[in-house]
């Protein structure tokens, strides 16, 4: 059997936990995944899943139409990021204080030369600070550059930050790579030359 298309995971599950369930999935795969959650108030549980790489979340109660339609979406943003052109296939490679990003084979090594994994929605966000360093872009910019411009959360962009800044920065609640532009959005400060 191959792998789905996508996956709702619901967070309440009697003998699993959900949030466990999620990192496993994001740990072997980039399936989209729509979470469930209880009720309003389960907010911690909307931004740990969130943070760990869920594409979506939806409250309950709702309904078909509103989880069908929210399906659409999450599938129309992932196709649409396997099917995006590569933005210049001469730069294969960019490098950025020690760390290395080899665009074609979608591989981060670090300035010690292990490798790390990213998401989608981090790798997607990289490149867009790789391709305009040293220049502050704003949240509107990096939701056009990775492509999640269609979510109904207008603060994720905000997680997709916080996620990259905890592989990239030796200090993420002091960041000095991605730093925060109060007023405009983000600047990736490093020099980057590509290859």
């Amino acid at each position: 059997m191959g792998e789905p298309d996508l996956i709702v995971l619901d967070l309440r599950l009697d003998q699993e936990d959900g949030l466990e369930l999620l990192r496993e999935t994001r740990s072997r795969s980039d399936v989209p995944v729509i979470i469930i959650t209880g009720d309003g108030r389960d907010e911690i549980d909307r931004v740990v899943g969130l943070e760990l790489g869920a594409d979506d979340c939806i409250t309950k109660p709702f309904s078909l139409r509103e989880l069908l339609a929210r399906i659409r979406a999450v599938l129309r943003r992932h196709e649409a990021g396997r099917s995006a052109p590569q933005r210049d296939p001469e730069r294969r490679r960019s490098k950025f204080g020690g760390w290395q990003l080899d665009r074609r084979l979608r591989r981060l090594v670090d300035p010690a030369g292990s490798q790390i994994s990213l998401t989608k929605g981090e790798y997607a966000l990289l490149t867009a600070f790789l391709d305009a360093p040293q220049r502050p872009l704003s949240r509107e910019q990096l939701l056009q550059a990775t492509r999640v411009h269609e979510d109904i959360f207008d603060r994720s962009i905000d997680v997709q930050i916080l996620r990259l800044r905890r592989k990239l920065e030796p200090h993420p609640s002091t960041p000095q790579i991605i730093r925060t532009e109060l007023g405009v959005g983000y600047t990736f400060t490093l020099p980057v030359q590509t290859a």
